[in-house]
């Protein structure tokens, strides 16, 4: 199994979230439902970028990265938005 850290954008408006899961698919259905309390307010969500790790602790330690070095996930940002 892959585990992926992946960027939601809310439909919404400019708003981002950051996640990681063993099961992009699900998860997404799980965020686009509702189920998610922290992104419930901002749904539907367009999944616009991905990274694939071998590792859960690979995927989460990336994760915590991207949350906390605010420059790192503002670049990806940009480069989802220049597309």
């Amino acid at each position: 199994m892959m585990w992926q850290v992946y960027f939601l954008k809310s439909r919404k408006r400019r708003w981002h979230y950051v996640g990681s899961t063993g099961d992009l698919k699900r998860r997404l259905q799980e965020h686009n439902s509702g189920k998610v309390t922290s992104t419930r307010n901002q749904m539907p969500f367009d999944l616009v970028y991905f990274e694939s790790f071998k590792y859960e602790k690979d995927a989460r330690l990336r994760e915590r990265q991207l949350k906390v070095q605010r420059i790192a996930k503002e670049a990806i940002i940009r480069q989802i938005e220049e597309r």
